[in-house]
């Protein structure tokens, strides 16, 4: 297959390619405009593949978009690039708009003028895999899974862009018979993921002695996904998935922020014997909650397991601790990343 992969330099988009470029024999285009999340040595280890090019370009740019395609040839797109962090969306909501939303638009008109020029043969093998989040259902209560279902209530100006996107994509197929699939996953954790999520940014202050910020009580729940299972998940809905249909992706490991954080600081006091900072729980502080900050996610994956075998292969216990040994044995990339735009300072602190 020809894979084009739109936001191939961020967390997830860089897992898959990776994975893909070591697993299969497939070509990938990975299209990325390189904002401050984006960050090409996370790809280093593939990046003079024969199998594998580099577009630096924005996804709101038909006309890159339509060249890129013509170039290339692919024969499926796999679309993950996005404004993704919700405290920056409370700060900034215009540039989740335009990427998440005109850009998916965009996207999916130069996809689907490409579509329709493609013989009979390679249309019907086309593919346009749409990848979002569970934050688009809302929150829950105590109990209860979101399904592929579960009625949309983003609260966030994050979640509602990609609920708009989600919902343009599903229009695109419906009103003009694009071929598309699309999946929706809990939070993802792993390595090279950017610093201002919580489980990076944890291991970061810890190293440094700085606070470790929980919002609130930190008895915020949340469903961790580590991001390689991800990655072979999204491979499975490409390959098997009915077109029309939405999966949900979920790690089926539920815990609180503040078990998430404790988890870390166990981890980082065993195998940083020396470390001046131990324990490193004592470096917990709570701090102002997130405005309107959705209480639990949790993912019914019930219908990717049965429907296409997939589940995940890492327990939140095993995934965690080789999350934390590969920051710990990766500070490098860790720095090189600091030394950009982000500072780890707080986002999203505007009034509710």
């Amino acid at each position: 297959m020809r894979l084009l992969i739109t936001g191939g330099a961020g967390f997830i988009g860089s897992a898959l390619i990776r994975q893909l470029l070591a697993e299969t024999e497939h070509h990938v285009a990975n299209v990325d405009k390189l904002t401050y999340a984006g960050n090409l040595e996370s790809l280093v280890a593939i990046e003079n593949s024969p199998n594998y090019k580099f577009y630096h370009a924005d996804i709101c740019d038909a006309v890159a978009m339509d060249r890129i395609f013509a170039e290339f040839k692919p024969t499926a797109v796999m679309h993950l690039a996005a404004e993704s962090h919700v405290d920056r969306s409370i700060d900034g909501p215009g540039e989740f708009i335009q990427t998440n939303v005109v850009g998916t638009y965009t996207l999916l008109e130069s996809t689907r003028k490409y579509w329709l020029a493609l013989d009979k043969e390679q249309a019907e093998k086309f593919r346009f895999h749409h990848i979002s989040t569970d934050e688009v259902y809302g929150t829950l209560g105590e109990t209860g899974l979101f399904t592929e279902t579960t009625s949309y209530q983003p609260n966030s100006p994050y979640s509602a862009s990609k609920a708009s996107s989600d919902h343009l994509v599903r229009a695109w197929h419906h009103t003009y018979g694009l071929p598309v699939l699309m999946t929706n996953c809990s939070n993802n954790y792993g390595p090279y993921q950017f610093p201002e999520k919580l489980i990076p940014l944890v291991i970061s202050n810890a190293l440094q002695g700085k606070p470790l910020p929980i919002y609130g009580k930190g008895d915020n729940i949340r469903d961790w996904l580590y991001v390689d299972d991800h990655a072979r998940a999204l491979r499975t809905v490409l390959a098997q998935g009915v077109i029309g249909e939405t999966y949900n992706i979920g790690g089926v490991n539920e815990h609180t922020n503040l078990d998430v954080v404790q988890t870390v600081c166990t981890i980082l006091d065993e195998l940083l014997i020396d470390s001046a900072h131990k324990p490193h729980n004592k470096l917990i502080e709570f701090v102002t909650d997130r405005p309107g900050h959705d209480q639990r996610y949790a993912i019914d994956a019930t219908k990717i397991e049965n429907e296409l075998a997939w589940t995940p292969e890492e327990t939140f216990a095993t995934g965690l601790r080789k999350t934390v040994e590969w920051y710990l044995n990766n500070r490098e990339w860790c720095e090189h990343v600091l030394d950009g735009s982000y500072q780890q300072q707080r986002l999203g602190l505007q009034e509710a």
